[in-house]
């Protein structure tokens, strides 16, 4: 069992839940209060122990890459302005020579051919994924929670949420050993999008994954499936025949923000938390609603 080295984000989709936004920015890049999307997600990484982050890229996207590299010319302006506090916060998302690698996924096949796609970067062994429109609120990073449990339990670990029954049709969900007790919950199934009577449990699956590297084959012998593309879920159901899974119920609070309500609200709720903004904020919704 290694220790979790690297996580991939796949930044290929072009947003269309968040149109017309999305028409000429990278839907990671909107911004949070005053942070792009993606830079909340690598901090979450980060935090959780993580060395190496892979994105999986696209045609359009290059912006990215800037967004986490030096801008010298902005940067030298702000220094002879003596704006010290705001070059801190343009310095602070760069990343260290090599600590981040980019490779693109050319056609549009689904999560799990992008996810695929960076099976030379990530090599042989256990890794994390982490979509990036999930933003998850909390002080402790869902990751670093997750990555905690790996180092006791091993194998592939999900990270889940509950939802009100009533809503299960909308989400992927898991279908837990005997009665779920506890955060972490052995899993002998997963369910996409079921029927509510059907459905086998209401814990939803919420953007985090840490799998071993035996999904990259099971990704290359995976059928197009829901949508004609090569579904993520598919290659783990295969997996999970050989290797023990874990579901993860986290601490925090996940925002959709690839949904405008979403992204609405992970606005107003980061925000809440920001000293800076809190009491006036509060002050103006109220006047609002």
């Amino acid at each position: 069992m290694n220790t979790i080295r690297k996580v991939v984000i796949p930044v290929a989709g072009h947003g269309t839940r968040v149109l017309p936004a999305t028409k000429s920015t990278p839907k990671e890049l909107l911004p949070v209060v005053d942070r792009p999307l993606l830079d909340y997600v690598v901090d979450e990484a980060l935090q959780a122990g993580i060395e190496h982050v892979v994105m999986i890229t696209s045609r359009g996207k290059s912006a990215i890459e800037d967004y986490f590299d030096h801008a010298y010319e902005l940067e030298d302006a702000l220094r002879k302005k003596k704006k010290d506090d705001i070059l801190a916060s343009v310095l602070k998302p760069v990343r260290n020579p090599g600590s981040m690698s980019y490779t693109r996924q050319q056609v549009p096949a689904g999560l799990g051919h992008a996810i695929w796609c960076a099976r030379d970067i990530v090599g042989n062994e256990a890794f994390a994924i982490s979509l990036p429109d999930v933003l998850i609120q909390n002080k402790v990073g869902a990751l670093k929670q997750m990555v905690d449990e790996y180092e006791k339990v091993g194998g592939n670990i999900v990270a889940v949420e509950e939802v009100p029954r009533d809503k299960v049709y909308k989400y992927g969900v898991i279908a837990p050993d005997g009665e779920p007790d506890g955060k972490l919950v052995k899993m002998t199934g997963m369910v996409e999008k079921p029927p509510v009577e059907e459905a086998p449990s209401n814990l939803a699956i919420t953007g985090r994954y840490i799998l071993q590297p035996e999904i990259f084959d099971l990704l290359a012998e995976t059928e197009r499936g829901a949508g004609n593309e090569i579904q993520l879920t598919d290659a783990m159901a295969a997996l999970m025949k050989k290797q023990p899974f874990h579901a993860y119920r986290f601490d925090g609070v996940s925002h959709d923000c690839g949904d405008k309500l979403g992204w609405l609200k992970a606005n107003l709720a980061m925000a809440k938390e920001r000293e800076e903004f809190a009491g006036d904020l509060a002050d103006y919704v109220k006047t609002l609603f």
